[in-house]
């Protein structure tokens, strides 16, 4: 069974709320861009690929209602600072505006090659992986962050679906437990066998040779090859190093960000200490103490095995 984040109907724009999931799977019907804006800043919609295609009909559902372009794009592009496919898709909406173009079969083009992309990826990245591999994998990179199929976690479902008997281990990824919640969700739904983990749980079944490769997708990759990707990432990719297993990262071309040079070009994001300190609402913390909490980190291409595009495998 395949998942789908978004869908474009009847002139709007149907968003699954990925906050609710997995207790209950509830739809958002979105017919204003700021309503677009507000449910990607408020993470209903996660996921760099997911971000670009929602915005992209974001800004059809503003420009077509009769609002100022440029607000609709600065409204949109200031939702979320990290994710460069956000960045990518509104440009290119941005210029197909200009040029006169249909804007709702530009939307559809996006999101399209998103899932044509993702495909091509899965098929490529499944070649690196051995039959029966322990695949450790961190946050969700799977049709609920793209336009379907997903990055990373397309690569695993081409390798199972290919007969590979893989097994997956499943970081919760705190503090919104996009793991636990979304990734574990979606291979329970396809039959992938797997089991969820806490976050620091990942280096010592390393230690145990229990992890054969570790695969995570990408939110912006510089010109130079650092990766910026949910918080963890990097901390990863250090242990998987230490104990010489492979790391890949998987992404389209839509995540490359050829004017950002050096992990310094890169923006992280920086949410509420209230998003660390409280589940669901409840509290885990005392109300006076202090949380930090960075969206993001960056892994340099040091710690890179290969990072698995569309148009192929780029390594060192």
């Amino acid at each position: 069974m395949e998942v789908k984040a978004f869908e474009w109907k009847n002139n709007y724009l149907m968003l699954l709320d990925q906050r609710e999931l997995p207790e209950k799977e509830v739809w958002l019907e979105l017919k204003h861009y700021r309503e677009v804006a507000k449910a990607i800043k408020d993470m209903a919609v996660r996921g760099a690929p997911a971000i670009g295609c929602v915005a992209a009909y974001g800004f059809l559902l503003g420009v077509r209602a009769g609002e100022d372009a440029e607000s609709v794009y600065h409204t949109l592009q200031n939702t979320r600072p990290t994710a460069y496919n956000l960045f990518w898709a509104l440009d290119r909406m941005k210029k197909a505006f200009m040029k006169g173009k249909d804007l709702e079969e530009e939307a559809k083009a996006i999101e399209k090659e998103d899932y044509m992309a993702n495909k091509k990826m899965g098929e490529i990245g499944k070649e690196l992986i051995p039959k029966g591999a322990r695949i450790l994998t961190h946050c969700n990179t799977g049709a609920l962050a793209t336009a379907g199929w997903g990055t990373a976690l397309g690569v695993i479902r081409s390798a199972h679906y290919s007969g590979k008997e893989i097994f997956v281990w499943v970081d919760e990824t705190r503090p919104y437990l996009q793991g636990s919640r979304l990734t574990a969700w979606e291979l329970q739904k396809e039959g992938i066998p797997h089991k969820i983990i806490t976050d620091s749980t990942a280096g010592f079944l390393m230690r145990k040779g229990l992890v054969d490769c570790v695969i995570v997708g990408a939110d912006r990759i510089t010109r130079d090859y650092f990766v910026a990707n949910k918080i963890g990432t990097y901390s990863l990719s250090v242990l998987a190093k230490a104990h010489g297993i492979p790391f890949y990262v998987v992404a389209p071309k839509s995540t490359f960000d050829e004017k950002a040079y050096g992990e310094d070009s890169i923006k992280i994001e920086e949410r509420s200490q209230e998003e660390i300190k409280n589940i669901k609402g409840i509290s885990i913390a005392p109300k006076e103490s202090p949380a930090l909490h960075y969206a993001f980190d960056i892994t340099p291409p040091e710690n890179i095995t290969a990072i698995i595009t569309e148009e192929g495998i780029i390594k060192p």
